[in-house]
């Protein structure tokens, strides 16, 4: 809607609503951006600004002039409890629980824009923070995933925050994960060298398919613990990342066939089922089945655990920890119980 451009209304649009007429017309342009647009006074109707809800009668001439200007997106206190580790005058670092996003995107609605989101408990609990992400993302020097809980820093200055960034960016902060994966890990450890890069096909995902035009990224992994239980097999890594690609440790583990439990995305189960009932059940087709005990988590079995860097104004050695969620504590342990597979 950038250039002034003329509709004559033809007599089959009356009674249509002025809004839902004008997004049948505008190529690309959504219902909601020509309601923002007759808000603000860029439509009329043979002349005369209406509303968006005006029923047109046919015959009319719509003219639309200029642009929607959405107002600039800033993100609003909100008062969230929050886990906080450590805190100065220059940095926090805060356990963050899976199920709550970094920061709202652009692309979110009015209504999403800024609900419920860390930024928001942080603008609450600390009141400022650095403005070098910019109004969306203030403080915000690094992401975890919406499923993934654990540590962040946050910056509470700009001078704090560049610094942090050039230590990002050099390798300088060590970042250390548990995540529980699928199946029997054969290495006690290994490395994971592969480029990830966005999925072309499916553009919710991040691939390390080879070939595919990705950024370098390096994970370190050692199996911590070996599950071998009637809900089947899995392995307790403890990863640690150089780089901190999109969806890095999910697309590392999910590349070597092993993806992190509940990370349907990336091609985990969305339940586990109790695989000795389901044998049983099957044997018995001729009586009445019971029906095989089911795990859900709900979320990414993943947790950012470790942080260790040097303070980025005192230059003081930092090593921070957060232990496992109550809920990954209760799933390892209901994964544990029970009768043991045997080989």
């Amino acid at each position: 809607m950038s250039d002034p451009r003329s509709i004559d209304v033809p007599a089959e649009a009356r009674g249509v609503r002025l809004d839902r007429f004008l997004a049948a017309r505008l190529e690309g342009v959504s219902r909601s951006r020509v309601q923002l647009h007759i808000e603000q006074g860029g439509v009329n109707v043979d002349g005369v600004a209406q509303k968006a809800s005006y029923k047109l009668a046919g015959g009319e001439r719509v003219t639309v002039a200029g642009e929607a200007r959405p107002e600039p997106l800033k993100a609003e206190p909100e008062a969230i409890p929050l886990d906080v580790v450590y805190e100065d005058d220059d940095l926090a670092v805060v356990n963050k629980p899976a199920g709550m996003m970094v920061h709202a995107g652009s692309g979110k609605s009015a209504e999403a824009q800024g609900r419920g989101t860390l930024v928001n408990a942080l603008l609450y609990r600390f009141g400022r923070l650095s403005s070098a992400a910019g109004e969306l993302r203030p403080g915000i020097v690094h992401r975890l995933d919406k499923q993934t809980s654990g540590l962040i820093v946050v910056a509470k200055n700009d001078r704090a925050h560049a610094a942090l960034g050039t230590m990002f960016a050099s390798r300088r902060l060590k970042k250390t994960y548990v995540a529980l994966v699928e199946g029997a890990i054969k290495e006690e450890k290994g490395t994971v060298r592969a480029p990830i890069g966005r999925d072309r096909a499916r553009r919710t995902r991040m691939t390390a398919r080879p070939g595919a035009d990705g950024r370098q990224a390096v994970s370190h992994y050692e199996a911590v613990k070996r599950i071998d239980g009637r809900f089947g097999r899995f392995t307790l890594v403890r990863v640690r990342i150089e780089t901190g690609r999109t969806h890095q440790i999910r697309v590392h583990m999910a590349s070597l066939g092993h993806p992190v439990v509940g990370d349907t995305l990336y091609g985990a189960a969305a339940e586990q089922t109790d695989q000795a009932a389901l044998r049983a059940a099957a044997s018995r087709a001729s009586r009445k089945r019971a029906e095989p005990e089911r795990l859900r988590l709900g979320r990414n079995f993943l947790h950012a655990e470790e942080l260790e860097f040097a303070h980025p104004v005192t230059g003081k050695l930092l090593k921070l920890q957060a232990p496992l969620p109550d809920e990954l504590k209760e799933f390892l342990k209901r994964l544990e119980g029970g009768p043991q597979r045997r080989s």
